[in-house]
């Protein structure tokens, strides 16, 4: 589709491009000349601000939050993943940081088929892959930090004393109580109240997790004694990695996960390592946009830019019905390709990635597009000859369609609202900067509600082996194996212009994650909105793409859009074969900071509902 078309058809609406620039923002956006913290709970924002006035820099900020989150439970815990990217003013290089956890021994496909599933389970001890966040959070501090692992702690070890739990929390474990009385350590954390009619806290109440005090006392035991024994800063911290992956902390992860009848071994926690990445990056009009590889989904944001930086977007007008249905149409046109050809990359068959993020392939996607209605065949495209290679999985492209088709027209209002929970499923996002120059953009996940908690260590499991495939037909580089890692759906980004820092951002969902991201990007770059108006503005949400989660669905033309959008550009969608569904909340919560290279200050955004927020200073 030619960017004239779109042209004639936004002006037939009667629509200009920069429409919700004006816009006023219900929260104010956030200055700060030293630092800033943003992460989903105002007390995780808080165990931010405090490693920071002690002088900490954002890494040090960055995995305090990342602690105080996991310990509340902000649809995550300590067994899930981090990932993450950082920009060190050092070496002015971004590094992205791998630390998601992988199948455990036994994990096959084989074993999943022999028990009857489809997919790994979305819930329960055989969802589980080996916990992450604690090596990552560990190596993130011991290579980029400044501070000790006891000042880093020390707020997360204060909630897990005790805190008032917020209503958010607290209801989703009530609402989650059957499934959660039926595994006996998790019972014994998320319901205080056994035979009340609520079991679960009460908003407000004062919620304590004392195995999980235990466990981080144990591992600031660990490093005590190492720098005792005349250790470095990062030798001592590594220490507590090893007391966590290789002592008794793992011991009794092991036994309780295995008690429950879970998979994960001693040699699985032992044999697992977390990756310091190059990430992937593409550009747009100038401006360098990084994101991590093939193992999450970040590369699809960096395609789709690819493929609109060929179209004139302005022209189009913001959130007309050409603007939205071009969105929508690369979106699928990537997600596409995300479904097939993304996988971990550190396990054959070698996805092609070159292939997939260059520019001329891009431009052949493009052509792809129809300007008069969706398209619901889209399907992956051949990304090998621009490697210079012949595809050895063609073949299975042509019955790729005749997998996972959801009727998008035939769901009523409760069967939509239970696509579109899975689609936003977990998830948090931390952002930190500091008057150094670092930037870290995180989304640590896994380990939700109602989650597995590992024996006596307070640790909740993660959910993430229902994001592998058991049939290679339908991803050949995603299917289970012991140690391979799910393409999960986590992808913080960063972007630099010039060289330094020009924004970071991320937010919480599923797999609506790099739909959000990407028209926030463009929200700034295209339509000159300020940092607190993109976290606000409104975003259309597709679900053609398959869903990561539970029965891996998709459901070509539904289509959230934002009540704001004009009935009349509802009517045009329609009329294209979206089927819609009208929200006044349309995108997860967006977290970002945008780097002021005039004025050498930060502006801090975070969206206008949920639990997020942000401090600065």
């Amino acid at each position: 589709m030619r960017a004239s078309a779109l042209t004639v058809l936004a002006l037939g609406l009667g629509l200009t491009a920069g429409g919700a620039a004006g816009q006023r923002t219900v929260k104010p956006v956030l200055h700060g000349r030293d630092w800033v913290a943003i992460t989903g709970k105002p007390l995780g924002a808080t165990a931010g601000a405090l490693i920071f006035a002690q002088g900490g820099n954002a890494v040090d900020a960055a995995c305090a939050m990342l602690g105080a989150v996991c310990t509340m439970y902000d649809v995550l815990s300590w067994g899930g993943e981090t990932q993450a990217l950082i920009y060190n003013p050092k070496s002015g290089k971004v590094i992205g940081v791998n630390a998601l956890g992988v199948a455990p021994t036994g994990a096959t496909a084989e074993f999943y088929r022999d028990k009857g599933y489809a997919y790994p389970p979305e819930y329960g001890p055989l969802a589980a892959v080996t916990p992450g966040t604690p090596g990552g959070l560990l190596t993130m501090l011991a290579e980029f930090g400044t501070m000790s692992l006891a000042q880093v702690l020390a707020p997360a070890r204060r909630l897990a004393e005790g805190y008032p739990i917020e209503k958010e929390t607290a209801d989703a474990i009530e609402k989650h109580k059957e499934r959660l009385r039926g595994w006996p350590y998790s019972r014994d954390v998320l319901l205080p109240h056994p035979g009340r009619e609520r079991e679960a806290p009460e908003a407000g109440e004062v919620f304590r997790q004392p195995d999980l005090a235990d466990t981080l006392g144990k591992l600031v035991e660990a490093e005590r004694l190492a720098l005792a024994a005349g250790r470095s800063r990062k030798a001592a911290i590594y220490a507590a990695y090893d007391r966590f992956y290789k002592g008794d902390i793992a011991r009794e992860l092991v036994r309780g996960t295995r008690e429950q009848g879970g998979l994960i071994t001693l040699e699985d926690l032992a044999g697992w390592q977390v990756r310091l990445e190059e990430p992937v990056t593409t550009t747009y009009k100038g401006i360098e946009v990084f994101k991590l590889t093939s193992w999450v989904q970040g590369p699809v944001m960096l395609q789709a830019l690819n493929m609109l930086e060929t179209l004139d977007l302005k022209a189009l007008g913001f959130n007309s019905a050409a603007y939205i249905h071009t969105l929508c149409q690369v979106m699928n046109l990537a997600f596409a390709d995300r479904d097939f050809y993304y996988g971990d990359p550190y396990f054959p068959p070698r996805e092609p990635l070159a292939g997939l993020l260059s520019k001329a392939y891009a431009r052949e996607r493009v052509k792809l597009i129809r300007g008069d209605r969706n398209d619901p065949d889209v399907r992956p495209g051949d990304p090998y000859p621009f490697e210079g290679k012949t595809n050895p999985y063609l073949g299975y492209l042509e019955g790729w369609l005749d997998w996972g088709r959801g009727q998008a027209a035939a769901l009523d209002e409760a069967g939509a609202a239970d696509v579109e929970a899975l689609f936003r499923s977990g998830t948090t996002s931390i952002q930190a900067a500091d008057k150094e120059g670092w930037v870290v953009s995180m989304t640590p996940s896994g380990g939700w509600l109602p989650c597995v908690i590992a024996g006596r260590t307070g640790v909740g499991l993660s959910q993430r082996a229902q994001s592998f495939v058991l049939d290679e037909r339908q991803n050949p580089f995603n299917v289970i194996v012991p140690g391979k890692r799910p393409r999960a759906t986590l992808t913080p980004g960063l972007a630099l212009k010039d060289g330094r820092p020009y924004l970071s951002f991320a937010v919480q969902g599923g797999d609506t994650q790099d739909q959000n991201l990407l028209q926030f990007f463009l929200d700034i770059v295209e339509f000159g909105m300020g940092v607190q108006q993109a976290c606000e503005a409104p975003n259309v949400t597709s679900y053609q793409m398959h869903d990561s989660f539970a029965d891996h669905k998709s459901f070509p033309g539904k289509l959230d859009v934002h009540d704001s959008v004009p009935a009349e550009v509802r009517d045009r969608l329609r009329a294209m074969g979206y089927v819609l569904a009208v929200k006044k909340r349309t995108s997860g919560p967006i977290n970002a900071i945008l780097f002021d290279r005039v004025h050498g200050t930060f502006w801090g955004g975070s969206s206008d509902y949920g639990e997020d927020y942000g401090i600065a200073w």
